[in-house]
């Protein structure tokens, strides 16, 4: 399949994926306080799906260097559908765990995949348009995703997780009819044959980048996890402005990563893209302490969005353009960091937001510093090993 056609088919599969898992979204706290979950058990029952990819992101990624990508994307796709089907006909508190359990441990092997399946039918310079594609398609089902949710939420709180199913399903039939395998049978098992450890994939400089994925992460979770309270104390905004606030962001970021992310990169190289994604989304921090009213909080908001929207697509495209392990390996593991970052960012931003309101926003600033560095330090590594 060539790149030309393969791309929108991974755009739709990762876009339905993705509204299928923003459908959830606003409704699933209404839905487990229904079955008597309190604050701390909604906020485990967030956490044990990001758990189940933090742990088993790494695994499918290599199961796909061993199998093949597409039989890995249907069974993430079909495991989303399950336990989103679980989640619509429960009735206690213990079988929304189940389900989301169920649903982190196979979906996990969605992004890893179709992200390793990129850098397989892509050449070296248009990597990182790829991945753009890949992170466009994600950004807009996210957006979509919580506004189809709402709507159907009206109908009753179960009806948004049956067409959140059914999403899963069509995707499940739209995968296994058009898509074709990426791996030829040859390359399959190439690197599992030699019975290497799961963090082959750290080896050398390139460890580094890894760690720079989980700060970026981390301060992005810290954000999102906050900026409602924070909006609703400095600007006195409802749920409905943020809503369009998270929406046009969103979009901002799905705008730069589908069509200015593959250009930046053939013109000047990730490493170029990644500092800058690191320094406009700084500045994005900084800036996010002056919002007063929604003009500024959409504008400042977006700011930061289109930094973050490049970095991840880059930092994918680097790692598989120069690591030795499978695509797979490398993107699981990256996978891995980002869903450890999305763990603690909530609670450690809503810790600092206690302390001070403004805070979650100085540690996001710092943080993103701490990530440049990360990158220069790996620069100069990499010149290092290459001179030696």
């Amino acid at each position: 399949m060539d790149t030309k056609k393969a791309l929108p088919v991974l755009f739709a599969v990762m876009f339905f994926v993705m509204v299928g898992f923003g459908i959830i979204i606003p409704v699933l706290p209404f839905y487990a306080e229904e079955m008597g979950a309190s604050p701390t058990q909604l906020g485990l029952l967030m956490a044990v799906y990001s758990l189940m990819q933090l742990l088993f992101s790494p695994f499918w990624g290599r199961i796909s260097d061993r199998i093949g990508r597409k039989p890995v994307i249907m069974i993430g796709i079909f495991g989303l559908a399950i336990s989103f089907f679980l989640m619509a006909f429960a009735t206690e508190l213990w079988m929304l765990f189940a389900a989301r359990i169920i649903g982190g441990l196979l979906s996990s092997a969605n992004m890893p995949t179709v992200t390793a399946y990129v850098a397989d039918i892509t050449s070296p310079e248009d990597r990182g348009k790829g991945m753009g594609v890949v992170g466009a398609s994600v950004g807009l089902g996210f957006i979509l995703g919580p506004a189809i949710g709402g709507i159907f939420s009206k109908t009753s709180l179960s009806m948004p997780f049956i067409i959140a199913g059914i999403s899963s399903i069509i995707t499940f039939f739209l995968v296994m009819t058009i898509l074709r395998e990426s791996l030829p049978s040859e390359k399959r098992g190439a690197q599992s044959k030699k019975k290497e450890p799961m963090f082959k994939a750290m080896n050398g400089p390139i460890s580094i980048l890894y760690f720079l994925q989980l700060f970026v992460s981390l301060s992005l979770a810290g954000l999102e996890a906050t900026f409602a309270y924070f909006a609703a104390k400095r600007a006195g905004l409802g749920t409905v402005e943020l809503g369009y606030l998270f929406m046009i962001m969103g979009l901002a970021g799905a705008i730069v990563q589908g069509g200015l992310v593959g250009k930046l990169t053939k013109k000047y190289g990730e490493g170029f893209v990644i500092q800058i994604g690191i320094a406009i989304s700084a500045i994005g921090f900084g800036l996010i302490l002056l919002v007063n009213n929604f003009t500024t909080a959409a504008i400042f908001l977006t700011i930061f969005g289109i930094g973050n929207g490049v970095i991840r697509p880059s930092v994918s495209a680097l790692l598989t353009k120069t690591s030795t392990a499978g695509h797979g390996s490398t993107t699981g593991l990256l996978s891995s960091f980002d869903s450890m970052g999305r763990i603690v960012g909530p609670p450690l931003g809503g810790w600092l937001f206690k302390i001070a309101t403004g805070l979650p926003y100085i540690s996001g600033l710092i943080l993103s510093i701490i990530a440049f560095a990360l990158y220069q330090v790996y620069r100069l590594t990499l010149k290092k090993t290459q001179t030696v």
